[in-house]
C-alpha cells in the first residue's frame, strides 16, 4: 500500500520506498532496456556494414565506440533520474568514489590500461604482441581484458617461458588467453607488427674449418634472398614514418653473414628479413634449401664428434682354470 509518507507491506513501513522512488526504479529499468537495445542495434548495424576490405577492424572499433557510448548514456541517465541537486550528487559521488576506488583497484587500473592502449596505440586487434608473458595475436580488446590467440615459443625461449608451451615454434597452440589490461603498466609490451612490416631473424650454421667458407657464405646469402622478404616489398612509407616519429632509420636491411670462431667449428650466422607471421615456414624452406646446396657443394654441417687418432696396442693374457683343465675350444 502506498501512502503519502511511503510504502507499507503487510503493515510494515518500508523506509525509503515511496511513489517517487518506484517511479525512479521503473525509469531506471526502462533506461537500461533502451540503452541495451540501442547498443545491440548499433553492433548489428556495424556487422551488417562489414566488407571484405574493412575486415574485423571496422567491427572492432565500431563495437568499442557503441559500448563506450552506451556506458556514458546509461551513467548520465542514472544521474538525471536519481539526483535532484548538485550538492546531493557531490556528496554521494564523493563517498561512492572513495569506496569504489578502494574495493576495485585492479579493475580500475585495467580500465585505465584500456584507455592507455587506445590513446597511445600500443596495439590493436590483429597485432602480434607479447604481454604478461603471453605471445600471440590480439583477437579482442575490452574494458578489462585483452584476449590473445596464444603462440608457441622457439626452442631457445622454451626454458624461460611461463607457462611453457608444447609448440616449439611461432605458431598457434590453440589456447585463447585473457590478459587483464593492467599488465601494460607492469610489463613491457612487445609488438611484432606495429611499426615494421618485417622482422630481422637469424639462423646459425656451423661448418668445419677446412670447408669452403666462401661458397658456404654465398649459398646462405642466395637462399636468404630467395626465401626471405624481398627488399622491394618493404614499405618505404613505414620506414619514413618510423624515422619521422622516432628520429632513427633502420640500417643494414640486406641479408648478411657473420662469422664466429669456436673451439670446434666456424659458426656462420645468417641475418635476414622475414614476415612476422611466416617465420617458421620460411626458416623451414631455407633449411631444406641450404642442406641441398651444401650437399651439392660438398660442405658438411659440423657437429660435436670425436676422432680417435691413436690407439695403443692391446695385449690379451688368458690364464688356465684353477682345476687344471683346459677350457673347451
Amino acid at each position: 500500500m502506498c501512502t503519502a509518507r511511503g510504502m507499507r507491506l503487510f503493515g510494515v513501513q518500508l523506509v525509503g520506498l515511496n511513489g517517487a522512488t518506484g517511479q525512479k526504479l521503473l525509469l531506471t529499468l526502462a533506461l537500461f532496456a533502451a540503452v541495451w537495445l540501442l547498443s545491440a542495434a548499433g553492433r548489428w548495424t556495424i556487422r551488417a556494414l562489414r566488407t571484405r576490405e574493412s575486415g574485423s577492424q571496422l567491427v572492432f572499433w565500431g563495437q568499442q565506440g557503441f559500448s563506450l557510448a552506451a556506458v556514458a548514456l546509461f551513467v548520465l541517465g542514472i544521474i538525471s533520474i536519481w539526483f535532484n541537486s548538485a550538492g546531493q550528487l557531490a556528496t554521494v559521488g564523493g563517498i561512492a568514489s572513495a569506496g569504489i576506488a578502494f574495493a576495485l583497484q585492479k579493475p580500475i587500473t585495467a580500465v585505465a590500461g584500456y584507455f592507455v592502449v587506445l590513446r597511445s596505440r600500443v596495439f590493436t586487434v590483429g597485432d602480434r604482441i607479447t604481454l604478461g608473458g603471453v605471445r600471440g595475436d590480439v583477437i579482442s580488446l575490452s574494458l578489462l581484458q585483452t584476449t590473445v590467440m596464444e603462440m608457441g615459443e622457439p626452442p631457445g625461449v622454451q626454458e624461460q617461458a611461463l607457462p611453457p608451451t608444447w609448440v616449439h615454434g611461432r605458431q598457434y597452440t590453440g589456447r585463447v588467453v585473457a590478459i587483464t589490461n593492467d599488465k601494460v603498466f607492469d610489463n613491457p609490451v612487445y609488438n611484432y607488427t606495429r611499426e615494421f612490416p618485417f622482422l630481422w631473424d637469424e639462423m646459425r650454421i656451423p661448418i668445419r674449418y677446412d670447408a669452403n667458407r666462401q661458397t658456404a657464405e654465398r649459398i646462405l646469402l642466395e637462399v636468404a634472398e630467395l626465401h626471405s622478404t624481398p627488399i622491394h616489398e618493404i614499405s618505404q612509407r613505414s620506414l619514413d614514418a618510423l624515422k619521422q616519429r622516432y628520429g632513427i632509420e633502420p640500417s643494414d636491411i640486406t641479408p648478411r653473414v657473420y662469422y664466429r670462431l669456436t673451439d670446434n667449428w666456424l659458426e656462420l650466422t645468417l641475418r635476414f628479413r622475414v614476415d612476422p607471421r611466416g617465420a617458421r615456414p620460411v626458416k623451414d624452406l631455407m633449411s631444406r634449401d641450404i642442406l641441398t646446396r651444401f650437399d651439392a657443394a660438398g660442405i658438411g654441417i659440423a657437429s660435436a664428434t670425436y676422432d680417435i687418432v691413436h690407439m695403443p696396442p692391446l695385449r690379451v693374457v688368458t690364464e688356465p682354470p684353477a682345476d687344471g683343465h683346459e677350457p673347451p675350444k
